[in-house]
């Protein structure tokens, strides 16, 4: 059995967990990660890269579809066979080697199993059959990275039914004729946008708007993609029973006594902590709740104790969670090289964009892109603020890029302060904007600046002149 002492233990080898120690390594110190599954953890194997694999055919052929002169080129539809050996490409046939000789090159050592805490700055690790491998000290910190696995509602007889999560979605080897979708977030969208494209019968389940926390413009416009591609989505509807025939279809009944039938349901209600069997409650924590932090992304009450990534529950994405760990990474190295912590607001050692900057992209058809506050949530903050829409179909660059481009953006200006606060774009290929809105939110670029950011002609980001001469001209 191994017995070893670290700088830092991270519990967990996904996108975060690597990050986390990297950033600690280079900051002088020694890392262990403990994973009980794959390097590289639930994005590169079961979410964002397989996910996007099997999205980008979907936008590729409607792009291709949207150009005269392309489209003669177009002579049938996707391939799917070959959209699953792409995605199998992406995840590299669920192989971690590649990974594991990343750990090794970037001097962070690996101990495979379960990882759990039995007391300050220890982990015991053990194997499949329950045997202890290893048993770790910290000599500074230990950062749980664990993250997050889907919530399966409490439905009767939905967990007998044997429903997909996301990993099932995602790792598909086999199309079903038909698939029934439970929810109406990011996942739900872009899965049902997959499984219709790839010629299943989909059907979505929600009790409220799809994509609940964007813009409703952007809500309806992805309903509405959904619709053209032929999914019945449904909303304001709750599922009451689920059951399957021996070897058969799903049964969903719905509050009312409608019923819905496909060969297989998807779950997509949510994500849950993944700290149970942590031994969190030999820290004082409690097992199976998300772990609170602050924005150095240490526990409050601990002077060791770390958690990073979703299962803090800040913002459920990857790239948010690495960019806690290059925070968390660097100021544990500061503390245990005992050199100056820079915790104030957008410091160096904090995750301060975690609470009005957020960029996320949704890739349904059409994109949804956004960062920082909607509409909504800026009033709710008390903001005195303009809103400005734009119709991105009216921009240059949109009818360059597409014979049928459809879209919308709308940014949020709060009038006291001059600067943005939120943006949402919604139509095809949108993504590509993100960036600029979130570094003007984040650098609390003035408003009359931007006016010297001049978009090139003829893209769709001119949209950014076409919103500032909503707002008008300063000296105008």
């Amino acid at each position: 059995m191994d017995t070893s002492s670290y700088d830092l233990i991270v519990i967990g080898a996904g996108p975060v967990g690597e990050n986390v120690a990297d950033r600690a390594v280079a900051g002088g110190l020694t890392a262990v990660i403990v994973e009980s599954e794959l390097v590289g953890g639930e994005c590169s194997y079961w979410a964002c890269t397989p996910s996007k694999a099997l999205l980008r055919p979907i936008a590729a052929l409607r792009g291709a579809r949207d150009v005269d002169g392309a489209k003669q080129a177009v002579t049938g539809g996707l391939d799917v066979a070959a959209v699953l050996r792409r995605r199998d490409h992406a995840v590299h046939d669920f192989d971690d080697s590649g990974q594991v000789e990343w750990l090794q090159g970037a001097g962070i050592d690996l101990v495979r199993g379960h990882g759990r805490l039995t007391g300050d700055k220890q982990v015991e690790v053990t194997d499949a059959a329950g045997e202890v491998v290893a048993t770790l000290h910290a000599r500074h910190a230990v950062a749980v990275c664990t993250g997050t696995s889907a919530a399966i509602p409490d439905i009767p007889g939905l967990a007998e039914a044997a429903p997909w999560t996301s990993r099932e979605a995602t790792a598909v080897q086999e199309v079903p004729d038909s698939l029934v979708v439970i929810g109406g977030g990011v996942v739900a969208c872009e899965m049902a946008t997959v499984f219709a494209a790839l010629g299943s019968t989909v059907t979505v389940l929600s009790r409220s708007r799809l994509l609940g926390k964007v813009e409703p413009f952007a809500s309806d416009a992805v309903a509405e993609g959904l619709r053209d591609a032929g999914v019945d989505v449904r909303l304001g509807v709750t599922p009451v029973r689920v059951s399957r025939a021996d070897g058969g279809d799903v049964t969903v009944t719905l509050e009312g006594g409608d019923d819905v039938r496909a060969a297989e349901v998807l779950v997509a209600t949510g994500r849950t902590p993944n700290t149970r069997d942590l031994g969190l409650e030999s820290v004082g924590l409690a097992s199976g709740e998300w772990i609170e932090v602050d924005d150095t992304l240490r526990v409050p009450g601990s002077e060791w104790l770390y958690a990073v990534g979703d299962v803090n529950h800040r913002a459920l994405l990857t790239h948010q969670g690495k960019y806690q760990a290059r925070a968390a990474g660097d100021v544990i190295a500061a503390r245990a090289n005992g050199t100056p912590v820079d915790d104030a607001s957008w410091g160096a050692h904090v995750a301060t964009a975690d609470h009005a900057a957020v960029p996320q992209v949704t890739f349904t058809e059409p994109e949804v892109a956004s960062v920082g506050l909607t509409e909504e949530a800026a009033r709710d903050a008390g903001l005195d603020i303009r809103v400005l829409d734009y119709d991105l179909s009216w921009v240059a660059g949109a009818s360059a890029h597409s014979d049928a481009y459809s879209g919308a953006a709308r940014a949020i200006v709060d009038t006291a302060r001059g600067v943005l606060v939120g943006a949402t774009f919604v139509g095809p290929d949108v993504a590509e904007l993100l960036q600029a809105a979130t570094i003007a939110v984040v650098g609390e670029v003035p408003i009359d600046r931007l006016w010297h950011a001049v978009p090139a002609y003829p893209t769709v980001s001119e949209v950014w002149l076409r919103l500032l001469e909503q707002f008008g001209r300063p000296g105008a």
